[in-house]
């Protein structure tokens, strides 16, 4: 697994990423984290780490800007908590519903890849009618056939002109 991108927090609320030498605010992080990178976040003066603290504060910010956010319920439910136990059954709640959630997402790419290769798949036969086919070996005893066929008729269409000379015509009716 890859080392996390480590962020140093300093009192003024800034945020540096040592790895690309820039300071970075919570919507930069927020991308990171979404992309699917590690953060960990150390207090720039104690190196406490505060990963937690600044990522309940992405949360927090995000349902600022969403009215919908987390439900009531659900925050009601992480405040009343407190007790270790409750804390560690309801943290332990919430990665099982995640882990799902994930699952499921993982499940419908995949049947959006497969429904988009039977989409395509069509599309390759109609292709592959037009493009042009290697030459088999049925193919070759095949041309060699349709040759001779023609070689014979050829033969035929000959040797019906020499042996009759001339084509029987029709006799006219002849009246008197």
């Amino acid at each position: 697994m890859a080392e996390p991108t480590v962020i140093r927090k300093y009192p003024n609320r800034r945020l540096y990423d040592t790895s690309s030498g820039r300071y970075v605010n919570l919507e930069e992080l927020a991308g990171m984290v979404r992309s699917g990178a590690e953060i960990q976040v150390l207090d720039a003066k104690s190196g406490e780490d505060v990963t937690r603290v600044v990522l309940t504060q992405i949360i927090v910010e995000d349902a600022r800007e969403r009215p919908a956010g987390l439900p009531l319920e659900l925050l009601r439910q992480l405040i009343m908590a407190t007790d270790r136990a409750g804390q560690e059954f309801l943290m332990w709640y919430l990665q099982s519903a995640f882990d799902a959630y994930r699952k499921v997402q993982e499940r419908v790419q995949t049947g959006l890849s497969d429904v988009q290769s039977a989409a395509l798949s069509p599309l390759g036969i109609v292709r592959s009618l037009f493009a042009p086919q290697p030459a088999s070996p049925e193919a070759g005893e095949v041309n060699e056939l349709r040759r001779r066929v023609q070689e014979l008729e050829m033969i035929l269409t000959a040797s019906g002109r020499r042996a009759g000379g001339k084509r029987a015509r029709p006799k006219k009716n002849r009246r008197g």
